[in-house]
């Protein structure tokens, strides 16, 4: 797992910079939109059953106003809709950064 070395927010994303070099940049939405959190996502009891959640919405104009690390492994985003619960990975990040190619 790399970890990032810089983090910055830049216009309407945030930028991130690696250990290995490499650059991630996330729009405020897709960011807002993706957020781990149980709030947002969601929980599943032992039968698979899915309580709470958000509805999938359109996160466009939502903002991200700060942002704190979280031990060794993850970010914690303020957004501006009052959403602070999600902690992202650096590998969910960095996945976020770097979406695959379209396929052909």
């Amino acid at each position: 797992m790399q970890a990032p070395v810089d983090v910055q927010l830049i216009g309407a994303e945030v930028a991130i910079r690696w250990e290995d070099g490499g650059e991630s940049f996330i729009s405020f939405a897709t960011l807002r939109a993706a957020s781990p959190s149980a709030a947002v996502r969601g929980e599943r009891d032992i039968f698979g059953y899915q309580y709470g959640g958000e509805v999938p919405q359109n996160h466009v104009g939502v903002e991200v106003t700060g942002w704190e690390r979280i031990g060794n492994y993850a970010i914690r985003f303020d957004f501006s809709d009052g959403h602070r619960t999600g902690l992202y990975s650096y590998d969910l990040l960095r996945e976020l950064g770097n979406p695959p190619a379209p396929e052909a």
